[in-house]
């Protein structure tokens, strides 16, 4: 090494002393520091001037520290490393003319091994790998990217997606701080104001907005609204500008307005359909129902073309499709020509059913419950009723009725379409219970255990039991629904139990057996029946008017109940417009030491007539005669009541008819009476002011004197499964005994 690389080296800390001259070269350095990038580039290397140490080997080998020199033991340290005349000589030219151009920096060597050793060594900075060679005139090829760059990004669904929530920007009605008015100008001539409020920015903001730039952000979304609902009636060259107005004296309000200008309006110019041959050849275009000179609105244009895919599906074509309508408009006439494409597919009808999934019966059961026949055109209403027929009976969690094409052509080339019926079984078994207080007949609970398909198909059995303060029991149901015909019922039930009534006291045993015509609440029917038969062995406690005391007597009753109901009504728990008349016809037999035979017989009728959306008007009247038999020799629990919540409100429970000398009622041959509600609505909630009236006879005519008449006011509740009723009525002309007010609590109207 050279005493100038020495001196490098002991300047950087590297070396063995500190060099005995440093404070003159410092000097010198100060003196000339303007020129020092002068000096850098001609003279590299050459910073500080260092002496040669003593030699540590020999201090070492005499056992002494090694000495730091002094500066007086370095003979050169007052010796200038470069020369005045040297160092003035190295100095660039300079111009006197302070406009000239900058003379070029003369730029260092490149580093090459054979200089590498010349440079002074950095006791941190890495080694330095020598330069590419590069042609003049190019650039040197770009250098390798970092490796984390070749690294795969990670997947998507490792990052959190969750968008974060500012708290400032949370909605908040009490922070706005602009209110405005909406004035809409041009809609109303064309009967879309209503439309207009529906779907309007500006009203479902009710007038209440953060800052300006808010309202006019939603008056041009409704410029937009307006333009659209006006091109749904057929103006095509519509247009809507919305403008933002203060008002005079009140700057935290403003007003927004929409100005529409519908312009003209086109018609359509022609219409066509675009399809095969059809059955009844005129099908299609009677169905669709457009002609030239018709305003284009979308609402009838979407309607038409409903009605055709409707019309198609019921006259035989199961799977008709429309395409994409065209109107071509002509802005000159303003008129549209309008084409519709329709796909009808082949004429069909009907083969048979087949059914898959989690089955709660067969096709054999099935084809009891379709109302159509083999060999019948195509119909979608007898799919649609036999789709409505599997939901009635309660088993399905899903269904799905669909028409399948065969392949296969009908001697008359029709096709053969099979109706695929995918079942999936829902819960079977459920539990339900009823509650229900009035006046008479005290508390009231009813609960029953459903096991709706224990006996398929469709067996249920019904397992209930009743609990009150005046009634207790239970029966066991066997009901086998659409029994060898659609919404046929047959039932057995076996129901025993204890009625304590100021009338009469029995305990009763009963075997009833019924077929049945019913309604569901997906089907409702306009007539209804139902007979069978009843066995009942009663013991009740009676008046003996002979003897003057109440005894108790054991009654066998044989009967043979009929009923046939024909309903118009909208509703079989809540109607609001419509009538009932029903017929109840029951010839019995009751044994108490003789037989006796007699005939009960009830007739009932009510209406209803809708005032209005909120208010309906309802009636009712029923009269009943009991032929054959003295009262007397009739089971007290056979004999007709008036009273209580389904009779004459107001009265106590079958407390409306002749007494015994106790003053407890004995009940009658025959009955009449009437009620009249006014049933006003408003939301689930509703107030039913009504009046009663009626009584029961010892004669098997009613008499239609010495009428009694109870008035009261009720309230409803309106749910999904039928109105909760709470009454509260008072007697008008009060007997002794009578209570002021009586209290009636139960499911569903009155009548």
């Amino acid at each position: 090494m050279n005493p100038l690389d020495r001196r490098a080296l002991a300047a950087s800390g590297e070396g063995d002393t500190v060099p005995p001259g440093k404070g003159a070269v410092v000097s010198r350095i100060v003196h000339h520091c303007c020129y020092v990038i002068a000096i850098g580039a001609l003279l590299p290397g050459m910073l500080l001037a260092q002496t040669v140490p003593p030699d540590p080997n020999a201090a070492k080998q005499q056992g002494k520290p090694v000495p730091i020199p002094t500066p007086t033991s370095d003979p050169e340290g007052d010796k200038p490393i470069v020369g005045d005349k040297d160092f003035n000589a190295a100095l660039p030219k300079l111009s006197n003319d302070i406009n000239a151009p900058l003379e070029p920096i003369p730029q260092d060597a490149p580093f090459t091994p054979q200089t590498a050793d010349k440079a002074p060594p950095s006791a941190t900075a890495p080694p330095v790998a020598p330069a590419p060679d590069v042609a003049p005139g190019t650039l040197p090829p770009p250098p390798e990217p970092p490796a984390e760059l070749a690294t795969p990004l990670p997947p998507l669904n490792s990052y959190n997606t969750t968008p974060v929530i500012e708290v400032a920007d949370a909605a908040d009605k009490k922070s706005a701080q602009v209110r405005y008015d909406t004035v809409v100008t041009g809609l109303d001539k064309l009967g879309l104001d209503d439309d207009f409020r529906t779907f309007s920015s500006l009203k479902k903001g009710d007038g209440k907005a953060a800052n300006i730039p808010m309202v006019r952000a939603r008056a041009r979304e409704d410029e937009a609204l307006a333009v659209r609902l006006m091109k749904s009636k057929g103006y095509y060259d519509a247009s809507a500008v919305s403008t933002i107005e203060t008002i005079p004296n009140d700057p935290t309000r403003v007003r927004a307005l929409v100005n529409a200008v519908p312009g003209n309006l086109y018609k359509f110019g022609t219409v066509t359909v675009d399809s095969g041959p059809v059955v009844p050849s005129g099908l299609i275009v009677d169905s669709l129902a457009l002609a030239p000179g018709q305003p284009i609105d979308a609402e009838r244009v979407q309607g038409a073309e409903a009605n055709v895919s409707l019309k198609l599906g019921q006259t035989g074509y199961p799977f008709a499709r429309l395409g994409t309508r065209d109107i071509l408009l002509d802005d000159a006439a303003f008129t549209g020509d309008y084409t519709l494409p329709v796909d009808t597919g082949p004429r069909s009808r009907f083969g048979q059913i087949t059914t898959t999934g989690r089955l709660a019966f067969g096709v054999k059961h099935i084809d009891i419950l379709r109302r159509f026949k083999p060999g019948e055109i195509y119909d979608t209403r007898g799919t649609d009723d036999l789709r409505k027929a599997l939901v009635a009976t309660g088993l399905f969690s899903t269904v799905a009725v669909e028409p399948v094409d065969t392949g296969k052509n009908n001697a008359d080339g029709t096709r053969i379409v099979d109706i695929a019926v995918t079942q999936r079984v829902g819960k079977t078994r459920s539990i339900a219970a009823t509650a229900g207080y009035s006046t008479g007949q005290g508390a009231r609970a009813e609960a029953t255990y459903t096991a709706r398909n224990a006996f398929p198909p469709e067996g249920a059995l019904i397992v209930t039991a009743v609990g009150g303060t005046q009634e207790q029991g239970g029966s066991v149901t066997f009901r086998r629904s659409n029994w060898l015909q659609r919404d046929r019922t047959l039932t057995f039930s076996l129901a025993a139990g204890h009625q304590n009534y100021d009338a009469f006291n029995a305990v009763t045993t009963s075997l009833i057996g019924r077929v049945s015509y019913d309604s569901t609440p997906i089907w409702q029917k306009k007539l209804t029946y139902f007979y069978g038969f009843e066995l009942t062995g009663t013991n009740e406690d009676v008046y003996d008017f002979a003897a003057l005391k109440r005894k108790r007597g054991t009654y066998f009753i044989a009967a043979l109940p009929t009923m046939v109901q024909f309903d118009t009504s909208n509703d079989l728990l809540n109607p609001t417009k419509g009538y009932r008349v029903k017929l109840s016809l029951s010839p019995e037999t009751s044994v108490r030491g003789a037989a006796r035979p007699y005939v009960r017989a009830l007739a009932e009728a009510s209406a209803y007539y809708p005032v209005s959306d909120s208010l309906v008007l309802a009636g009712r009247v029923r009269a009943g005669s009991i032929v054959g038999i003295a009262r007397d020799d009739l089971a007290p629990s056979r004999r007709y009541y008036g009273g209580g919540g389904g009779s004459v409100r107001g009265y106590g429970y079958q407390r409306l008819g002749p007494f015994d000398p106790n003053g407890d009622p004995v009940g009658g041959r025959s009955l009449n009476e009437f009620s009249l509600e006014a049933r006003y609505r408003f939301g689930n909630y509703g107030i039913v002011p009504f009046i009663d009236g009626g009584n029961s006879y010892a004669s098997s005519t009613p008499q239609f004197k010495d009428l009694r008449y109870g008035a009261g006011i009720g309230g409803r509740f309106y749910t999904n499964f039928g109105p909760i009723r709470v009454d509260v009525a008072t007697p008008l002309n009060r007997r002794k005994g009578d209570s002021r007010i009586a209290l009636y609590i139960s499911i569903g109207q009155a009548f």
